[in-house]
């Protein structure tokens, strides 16, 4: 039984995989409700259902619109296939619990803010906007951390990233601090440290690696995005686990 619910949240991760690469790439530049129906951004064709199935659609047209022949971004698939395996995750992990409807609501958060990022390097606030009073209403409800826990989490997060905004004089954006912010309350101070650890760590190496491939270009852009929701992935699956770890190793 267990398998074939894992199978399921499989498939609607997929399939709402498919709309927030719509909603990340649309939000920013305010075309998300142009057309009640999907369409390729180069021809404004209107797409068949036979284009819309996730990632397979994409492998059976060789990644090419099927009119117009220009390449489709390799982010539909990438993240239609992440948010599918994301969501069986966290069924698997969690089974039907509070702490699964967080995860479903935090992958729902990371995946359009991840793919806006990418595409345009901003993370709108209103995805922001739109999520944080259904965190907040979740936190009333599910007090893990406490809601005060919480707010900490907030005031450090804001605190932290705003005085590293100054000295770095511009190292983040305020994107990246409102993003952080949701996050410390999200998950309250301890694991917001870690959090914040975790992502500085996998954008620093990323970034060595792009630039060795880019032969030492130091003027290239990073996104910072796709690592902050990296590392809350990170901290939501095994954050206490580190936590516990680290401290039985201090001891």
């Amino acid at each position: 039984m267990n398998t074939i619910v894992t199978v399921i949240f499989f498939i609607y991760g997929l399939v709402f995989g498919s709309f927030f690469n719509v909603v990340g790439l649309r939000v920013p530049n305010g075309t998300l409700f142009a057309q009640t129906r999907s369409y390729c951004d180069t021809c404004q064709r209107t797409l068949t259902w036979k284009e819309l199935i996730p990632v397979w659609s994409f492998l059976r047209q060789r990644g090419r619109c099927r009119q117009c022949k220009e390449k489709i971004s390799l982010l539909y698939p990438i993240m239609e296939l992440t948010t599918g395996l994301l969501a069986a995750f966290t069924y698997y992990r969690y089974g039907f619990s509070e702490q699964t409807l967080l995860g479903i609501l935090l992958i729902a958060l990371i995946i359009p803010l991840t793919v806006s990022d990418i595409a345009y390097r901003k993370i709108p606030n209103k995805m922001l906007l739109f999520f944080t009073p259904l965190f907040v209403v979740l936190r009333l409800f599910n007090p893990q951390p406490s809601f005060w826990a919480s707010l900490l989490g907030t005031v450090l997060a804001f605190s932290l990233v705003f005085v590293i905004i100054l000295l770095s004089n511009g190292g983040m954006g305020a994107g990246d601090l409102k993003y952080f912010t949701l996050l410390g309350f999200i998950f309250g101070p301890a694991l917001f440290l870690l959090l914040f650890f975790l992502a500085t760590l996998y954008g620093a190496i990323m970034g060595m690696i792009l630039m060795r491939l880019k032969k030492g270009n130091r003027k290239m852009t990073i996104p910072f995005g796709p690592y902050i929701g990296l590392a809350a992935l990170t901290v939501f699956y095994f954050g206490e686990t580190i936590l516990q770890w680290y401290l039985s190793f201090l001891s």
